[in-house]
């Protein structure tokens, strides 16, 4: 059962990294504003009252809103990990093993963390003991 959890675990964690670069790349926003203005352009939204135009368009900015948020977040993220990464190399009793953390699964993160239990740090991931 174990294993299937841990299967089931790498492959949703492939796929939300996938999911994660795929809505924070331009090209993706660029075909969803695509999209957006082809919804728009093709449905009944000139000829619909003022109340339904305007949701219209709330739904087609929160819909583009996404992908800018995730590309936001997505340099945000790497531009902090670079960072954390250059202060862990850069310390010389520091330990290497977390370096590039950000690309390690949950339970490779949650052995680091059992590591790390010593140095009096605060628990961030809870381990599973099964």
């Amino acid at each position: 059962m174990r294993n299937i959890y841990r299967h089931t675990e790498t492959i949703f964690e492939k796929v939300t990294s996938f999911a994660v670069i795929f809505l924070g790349n331009s090209i993706t926003f660029i075909i969803a504003l695509g999209l957006v203005v082809f919804w728009l352009a093709t449905g009944d939204f000139f000829t619909q009252g003022m109340h339904e135009s305007i949701r219209d368009i709330v739904h087609g900015i929160t819909f583009l809103s996404v992908f800018i948020i995730q590309k936001s977040f997505n340099k945000y993220s790497a531009l902090l990990n670079l960072k954390l990464n250059e202060l862990v190399s850069s310390h010389e009793p520091a330990s290497n093993a977390v370096i590039h953390a950000e690309s390690k699964t949950e339970h490779e993160i949650a052995v680091l963390v059992k590591e790390h239990a010593g140095l009096n740090l605060p628990e961030v991931i809870k381990v599973d003991e099964h």
